[in-house]
Parts: C-alpha cells; sequence; structure tokens
C-alpha cells in the first residue's frame, strides 16, 4: 500500500491570468501557496483483476472506461494502469465546491500515486503537467493552471506563466518573524455555501477578453504583494487582497453576491483589511487579513461561521507510506 499527501491551496494574488487563454497573449503571474490542509490518495495492488474506486462512493468495475470518477479515470489512462487496482480519496475538508483547489489536488494526488505503484519517479513539474492536460486539454475544464503547481511543488510560491505554455516557479522565502505574522494574521472562515466553480470560470473565460486591463492589474498585483513580503511589509497584504477582490468581483456576475458581500463588510468593520473569496468565487471560503491584534475582534463578528484553522504548508505532493519498502 502506498499513501500520498497532496495539499489544498489558498490563491492570494493573480488568479485568473493563469488561464491558457490570457497567458498565451499577455503572460500570467499569480502569488498562491499550499496549506496545511490534504487531500490523501492510497493505493494498492488487488489479487484480481479488478478496479476499485472509492471517494465519496464505491466503484468497482473492470475496465478502466468505466469508472465514473473523470479525474481518476483519466490519470488511470494518463500512467497506463488498466486493472488490478484499489485506490481511494480522503481529505481534510469537504471536497465540492470549497475553493481550495481539490479538485485539482485530487488530479495531481492521484498521478503521484500511480506513479508510486509503477516504482516511477516522477517530478513536481510533471506532475503538475500531466494534471493540467487532464483537466484542461482532455476534460475541458474552463480553469486555469495555477493550482496543479501549487499541488505538485507545495509552499509559498510566485508563478509566472509564459506565452509558450513555459511555468517559472518561484520560492518566496520569509525569515521566521514574517511567516509567523502572515500565518497569525490570514483567517479563513466557511460561508456555509458551495457552488459549482465551472460555470463560474465559463463566464469568466468568455470574458477575458474584455477584462484585460483589469486582469493586468490584477498581475502587477501580484507582484507587488510578492515584493512586499520579501520586504518584510506582511500588513501590506491586506490592503493588496482588498483592492484586488474588488477588480476580481468584476470579472464574472457570480464571483460575489449580496450575502458573501455582507460577511465581507462585517469583517472590514471588525478590523480586517482585506480578503476574498478563494477560489472561483460564489462560496466557500472567506480569506481575511486581520492585522494588529483584530483577529478575535474579527471572529466574534463571524462566530455565525466555522473557522477552518490553518497555517501556509511547505510540502507538494509526496509519498508518506509505502508499505514495500
Amino acid at each position: 500500500m502506498i499513501i500520498v499527501q497532496t495539499p489544498l491551496r489558498v490563491s492570494l494574488f493573480g488568479g485568473g491570468t493563469d488561464f491558457p487563454s490570457y497567458y498565451r497573449e499577455h503572460g500570467g503571474c499569480v502569488l498562491t501557496t499550499a496549506i496545511d490542509k490534504y487531500i490523501f490518495v492510497t493505493i494498492k495492488e488487488r489479487f484480481d483483476d479488478k478496479l476499485r474506486v472509492g471517494w465519496t462512493r464505491t466503484e468497482m468495475v473492470d475496465s478502466v472506461d468505466e469508472i465514473q470518477h473523470e479525474l481518476i479515470r483519466e490519470a488511470f489512462i494518463k500512467t497506463g494502469i488498466k486493472d488490478g487496482v484499489e485506490i481511494t480519496t480522503m481529505g481534510d475538508i469537504p471536497s465540492a465546491g470549497s475553493g481550495l483547489g481539490s479538485s485539482s489536488t485530487v488530479t495531481v494526488g492521484a498521478l503521484h500515486a500511480m506513479y508510486a505503484l509503477r516504482r516511477e519517479l516522477v517530478l513536481s513539474q510533471r506532475l503538475a503537467q500531466e494534471a493540467c492536460e487532464i483537466e484542461i486539454d482532455v476534460l475541458g475544464k474552463p480553469i486555469g493552471i495555477q493550482d496543479q503547481y501549487i499541488a505538485a511543488y507545495g509552499g509559498l510560491r510566485l508563478m509566472e506563466f509564459h506565452p509558450d505554455d513555459s511555468v517559472s516557479v518561484h520560492s518566496v522565502s520569509l525569515d521566521g518573524r514574517t511567516l509567523r505574522r502572515l500565518n497569525d494574521n490570514l483567517l479563513l472562515f466557511y460561508t456555509g455555501v458551495t457552488r459549482k466553480s465551472d460555470d463560474i470560470l465559463a463566464e469568466q473565460k468568455s470574458n477575458i477578453h474584455d477584462r484585460i486591463a483589469i486582469l493586468g492589474d490584477m498581475k502587477e498585483i501580484a507582484c507587488t504583494a510578492y515584493q512586499e513580503l520579501q520586504n518584510g511589509n506582511v500588513d501590506a497584504i491586506g490592503e493588496l487582497l482588498h483592492e484586488s477582490w474588488q477588480l476580481k468581483k468584476k470579472l464574472a456576475s457570480k464571483i460575489s453576491n449580496g450575502y458573501l458581500n455582507d460577511l465581507y463588510e462585517t469583517a472590514l468593520a471588525a478590523g480586517a483589511s482585506g480578503g476574498k473569496i478563494s477560489g472561483a468565487g460564489g462560496g466557500g471560503f472567506l480569506l481575511l487579513y486581520c492585522p494588529n491584534g483584530s483577529q478575535e475582534v474579527v471572529r466574534d463578528a463571524l462566530n455565525h461561521l466555522q473557522e477552518l484553522p490553518f497555517k501556509l504548508g511547505q510540502d507538494g505532493s509526496k509519498v508518506i507510506f509505502d508499505y514495500n519498502r
């Protein structure tokens, strides 16, 4: 048996500039981080030739083509495994509509587990690239490519997406004090709303050519946030999150709504200096930056929401257990 641990993520800045239809013309840039919440994929050989897939339901099939979980199915096809395997996925949070990149985390984790079962050492870049191929090229998801890369690489990263489809992944190195302040001042609350991100992202994708200037501004904010962190100016992140969120809401009609706006305004009134709805928007998790000891006041103001305590994660996808070794 093999167990692979792959991180979920919080996208901070630049989301939307990682869509191929944008960065292939203009180049993209995001600042994003893995967090210490994970999806675990277990895989083992079976004594027979069947395929068993365990997720929110259980599938027992005779061939890969029969698998209903499309990400797992395409990972089997990509890695060339055809039969005699049992694979399960388990997450630290409910994965549907969370806005924490769970679909790409599952794809990267499944690929990693399957290659580990085959005794193939695969680098992070290849895991990310193949996950993008599955989700975008094969399944036609209207998504960007940052989630796959942060799930594979982990850490706090500045990523640049180039017109030739190459990706530059830069580690953001923070001293201990800066990292502690960032961890302490970022809070994550579950809005209680799940949403189908594909609908929001499809509209956002279709709007790209009419939002070039906005996306350019968001890209610049991502680069500015990177520089501020490198300079140890942590509190600038809240103001930049606020600025970026105002821009992001203009990318598609359902990124926010009255309920989410009210939550955000409540947080600002309690002392948060900025924030955003994580991921595509429309629901899932509300990320807030809370400076100057305002965290408890913000928590009190949003006490009807469930908080997800988290820290920035250092590791990308990795094998944490291998019975055969």
